[in-house]
């Protein structure tokens, strides 16, 4: 897959895409990434690519004219690429857009700055809008980045083992089980015994209810967005009756 990355900072995506997994899948040719400078598509003596609003008011406005020529330009080399904007206006970018956006034969992402786009880049030159949170950043280089990191895990290949992307937080729905590693005992702190015992069966079932448990002490939201069996609501319905931990 393509990503392309409008933007007035290319400096900012090149570098920490290049290292980990991203950066083995781009050197394997799995993925590409491609970032270009909004300016390329400017004009005037200063390359300018923001006015001041209409109407009045503070900070600086995305011109459209540099933004739909720069689009009209990637979607010749990239034809099908899907166009997405990076705004805190957008939908909240969720684990099954990833999944979904993974099968796009290419994506276009669009960085803005300053105090946001003219209204016409929105209605007629993008696919969709996203945003990652309701929080302020300086620019939408970051959402992009976030976006093209949980995207590509989704890709052929790019994970070495096969299944990690599936059992992630996230995946199903859930947050991920706690997991564990060498020593056995740390600071006092043994590893569950079910995970030393062999028995998959039960280390299956263990790790099933530790998902529950951690979703429902932690985000209790995603239990309702979930489709959960006839086990998962028994599971649940236990859980719920044990008393509270003490402090």
């Amino acid at each position: 897959m393509i990503f392309d990355v409008l933007t007035l900072f290319p400096g900012m995506i090149d570098s920490p895409l290049q290292e980990s997994i991203l950066g083995r899948a781009i050197r394997q040719g799995l993925l590409e990434v491609r970032a270009h400078n909004l300016r390329d598509w400017a004009e005037g003596k200063h390359l300018t690519t923001d006015d001041s609003p209409y109407g009045g008011g503070d900070g600086m406005v995305m011109k459209p004219e540099p933004v739909a020529r720069a689009i009209a330009a990637l979607r010749d080399r990239s034809p099908g690429a899907k166009v997405l904007l990076m705004t805190p206006q957008g939908r909240p970018f969720r684990q099954r857009d990833a999944v979904e956006l993974a099968r796009e034969p290419g994506l276009v992402f669009i960085c803005g700055r300053y105090e946001g786009f003219d209204e016409r880049i929105r209605q007629t030159l993008v696919d969709d809008e996203f945003s990652i949170g309701d929080f302020v950043l300086t620019g939408g280089e970051l959402p992009a980045m976030v976006m093209i990191d949980a995207i590509s895990r989704h890709l052929p290949g790019v994970l070495g083992a096969e299944g990690s992307a599936e059992s992630d937080s996230f995946s199903d729905g859930l947050l991920e089980y706690p997991q564990y590693t060498r020593p056995a005992v740390f600071n006092g702190m043994p590893v569950p015994e079910v995970l030393l015992s062999g028995d998959h069966g039960r280390i299956a079932r263990w790790r099933r209810e530790q998902q529950l448990l951690r979703t429902l002490q932690r985000r209790p939201d995603l239990l309702e967005q979930v489709s959960l069996s006839a086990e998962d609501l028994a599971i649940l319905e236990k859980l719920k009756q044990q008393p509270e931990p003490e402090e």
